[in-house]
């Protein structure tokens, strides 16, 4: 038996992956510890998705190889960074064992070996599904991999085959989430819209939540990101889905660029044109619903012309919130070899860019000022709560009783481009 500390970084992936490690070695009699001075193995599970985020994993490893050989402990690296860098990792840290994110159920060969041992080879287990709970909301990954490949994502590189996970086995864990207090179940993917292709050869995301939502109890389900081109051939269905009350009116549907051209050298399988009929199509069906986007800024390729399409694109479509993030290069994509653009310039871009999303934020939320909104109460800080109406936009409010899970009504009195904030009014079970 061996006390195991596990540090997990990146996405919701990526803490469903701990949970599985978690919950395997607890089986097979291993503890899991929260003190990393008191384990006998240190497990860090990393995520790669950025330059800045690599540079982080590496100084963390750094710091954990030099603590594992000090006190004599064993040091496993899992997670995106072991499947997509494992060379770089046997260079920072040679005695560590190496486990991908396919291999996250197999992590006791690891722990229980007395040698380094490399998994990186072979599928995942469908038969155990990770799934994580901070505080009271829920995140439940109920596909892995994507159809795409994107020419500047490393992570189709960590995760890239699509392992759906059977309908039965998310919903019954959904189930005993809900049993356990979550308030608000997110279900989670590197693309949801292609959940079921290879386990029910079509895409299956709507029945997956039609499913999720007979479950009794008072709860909200969040669908996770979807991208524009696997989504359009479920389009009728997912609008049906969001009318249905205990799923929120939001989608996150990542652009990326305006620009059709960017859009082709970053091998996006959209143009600009289809992206705009489907958000409009969105929201002539479901009225009120939240749409969330992200941008890439300074990818090789875009010019002038191509970021004034991106902030044209913004101005028009008026997302309700806008991921914007600057390109950085990984290793191994496409994207790495083309000629890169200024940094000056691309930090230029990147505080236009953030000044119109601040604006259109702000100009969207001061319609709600003075107004009464209703909203469902999903956390608590420690001062305030927040509750989310249902197209998921958040409202932030004080009060001194427990409101979690209760629905609300709060007079917004102020606003920030990210939430509304108000005085509470009256509450209901």
């Amino acid at each position: 038996m061996a006390r195991v500390y596990i540090e997990t970084y990146g996405c919701a992936l990526n803490r469903g992956d701990t949970s599985i490690m978690e919950t395997v070695l607890a089986s097979r009699g291993h503890v899991i510890v929260e003190d990393i001075d008191g384990a006998d193995v240190v497990i860090i599970n990393t995520c790669t998705v950025r330059m800045e985020t690599e540079q982080r994993m590496i100084h963390r490893i750094r710091v954990l190889r030099k603590y594992c050989l000090e006190y004599g402990k064993k040091f496993i690296i899992a997670g995106c960074m072991a499947k997509a860098q494992p060379y770089l990792l046997s260079n920072i840290a040679p005695e560590a064992s190496l486990v991908s994110p396919q291999n996250s159920s197999r992590i006791y060969l690891a722990v229980e070996s007395s040698d380094r041992v490399i998994l990186l080879t072979g599928d995942r287990d469908r038969s155990i599904l990770g799934k994580c709970m901070v505080d009271r909301i829920a995140y439940v990954p109920i596909q892995d991999g994507c159809l795409g490949n994107c020419s500047f994502c490393i992570v189709k590189n960590a995760r890239r085959k699509l392992v759906s996970y059977p309908i039965e086995l998310v919903v019954d864990t959904v189930r005993e989430l809900i049993d356990k207090g979550a308030l608000e179940i997110e279900v989670t993917g590197q693309d949801t819209a292609v959940y079921g292709l290879d386990l029910y050869h079509k895409q299956a995301l709507p029945e997956l939540v039609r499913e999720i939502t007979r479950i009794p109890g008072d709860y909200m389900v969040r669908i996770g990101m979807m991208n524009p081109d696997t989504m359009y051939n479920i389009l009728d269905d997912l609008v049906d889905v969001l009318k249905n009350p205990r799923v929120y009116k939001f989608l996150h549907i990542p652009v990326q660029s305006g620009s059709d051209k960017v859009l082709k050298i970053m091998r996006r399988r959209y143009t600009i044109d289809m992206y705009r009929s489907i958000i409009k199509e969105l929201r002539r069906k479901v009225y009120g619903i939240a749409i969330a986007t992200d941008i890439i800024v300074g990818h090789p390729g875009e010019d002038e012309e191509d970021f004034k399409a991106t902030l044209d694109l913004l101005k028009e479509l008026w997302f309700d919130r806008v991921h914007v993030a600057r390109f950085t290069v990984r290793p191994n994509t496409y994207s790495a070899s083309l000629p890169q653009i200024n940094s000056r310039v691309v930090k230029n871009r990147l505080k236009r860019i953030m000044d119109v999303v601040e604006s259109l934020g702000i100009r969207k939320h001061r319609r709600y000022v003075g107004r009464v909104v209703k909203a469902f109460v999903t956390e608590f800080n420690g001062s305030t709560y927040t509750g989310r109406m249902d197209n998921y936009t958040p409202v932030v409010f004080t009060y001194r009783d427990n409101l979690l899970g209760k629905n609300v009504k709060v007079l917004i009195k102020d606003c920030t481009f990210f939430d509304l904030r108000g005085d509470l009014l009256e509450y209901s079970c």
